[in-house]
């Protein structure tokens, strides 16, 4: 089943061109994880909100990419964006929400619906 979210970060001050290049590096990154089915970044008007959504084929598909991310992207990621908030959306396994944790974090079920 899969798995998504929607994870807003603040910008951090005078780190808008810092955090374009990771972006960047983390969208080619990214792009090469099979299980990743969407990885797509937001900007607001004044560049101080960033809204980042993903989905995953599955939990295992999260795990390879949280793996990859906390090896070579999670430092550079808090020095260029705060997390203000994430909505996880499907049925995560519990490794999942182990890593992601419960704070600041909200999980909704799938309830209904189809994707495509």
């Amino acid at each position: 089943m899969t798995v998504s979210w929607v994870l807003e970060v603040a910008v951090r001050e005078g780190k808008l061109d810092e955090g374009r290049a990771l972006m960047e590096e983390m969208a080619a990154a990214t792009s090469e994880e099979p299980g990743t089915l969407a990885y797509e970044w937001f900007l607001g008007a004044d560049g101080s909100v960033c809204h980042v959504y993903v989905r995953y084929v599955d939990s295992d598909a999260v795990m390879v990419h949280m793996r990859a991310f906390g090896d070579a992207y999670a430092e550079r990621f808090a020095a260029c964006f705060e997390q203000t908030r994430m909505t996880v959306y499907g049925e995560p396994s519990d490794e999942v929400r182990a890593t992601l944790g419960e704070d600041g974090v909200t999980y909704l079920t799938t309830w209904g619906g189809f994707s495509r």
